[in-house]
């Protein structure tokens, strides 16, 4: 990956583009928090996601994406240079789990797409998979959870090439995900998952 010096100064090229491409806006930047672990939550839409939600997140960031987008020619290159972990999106990835879970502990963000993939040409979110929120209940971290609404009129799934549009990345309150008293884990990741994904959809 680029040494986390460079990664500072491509931050705002890809910021000032992004504004001029796609009149790109941030709101709720007073959410994120400048230090401690967390994981980061958004639905995807676009291939440009990831570098979008981190343009003002301004530390160490780690990403957990696909293991099957590291082999693509431009978007895998991408994710290698920007500091992404490759997923297993099927069944229990338990290295990347590991890695993601020192990097919390450590008080580093982590950015997770918990839709697995991107969302319908729509916009509409895709199911949820619990991974983000089992993840802050084990490393005992909040979530922040992030909307990015217009990327789907940019560059939706099934079309080649990226269009103009605007673009807005809504960055919501900390979320901390909790159990109920006698609650089992997998019931309580299930809960919380559906909660996350109301908070994300709420600014679609």
């Amino acid at each position: 990956m680029f040494p986390q010096w460079l990664l500072d100064m491509i931050r705002p090229v890809v910021g000032a583009s992004s504004r001029v491409l796609w009149s790109i806006e941030f709101v709720g930047l007073e959410n994120i928090p400048s230090q401690g672990g967390v994981i980061v939550a958004a639905n995807h839409q676009t291939y440009f996601d990831a570098f979008w939600l981190s343009i003002p997140i301004k530390r160490p960031t780690r990403y957990l994406a696909w293991s099957e987008a590291f082999s693509w020619p431009i978007v895998g290159r991408g994710l290698i240079w920007l500091g992404a972990w490759p997923l297993a999106v099927e069944g229990s990835d338990l290295a990347a789990i590991r890695r993601s879970l020192q990097w919390l502990r450590e008080g580093g963000a982590v950015v997770i797409f918990p839709e697995g993939g991107r969302s319908t040409p729509n916009g509409a979110l895709d199911r949820f998979k619990g991974g983000a929120v089992r993840l802050a209940l084990e490393a005992k971290v909040p979530i922040l959870p992030v909307t990015i609404r217009g990327g789907n009129q940019i560059w939706p799934r099934g079309w080649r090439l990226p269009h103009h549009g605007k673009v807005s990345v809504i960055y919501h309150p900390l979320y901390y995900p909790q159990p109920s008293p006698k609650e089992e884990t997998r019931a309580c990741a299930r809960r919380e998952t559906e909660q996350l994904a109301k908070v994300i959809e709420s600014a679609l």
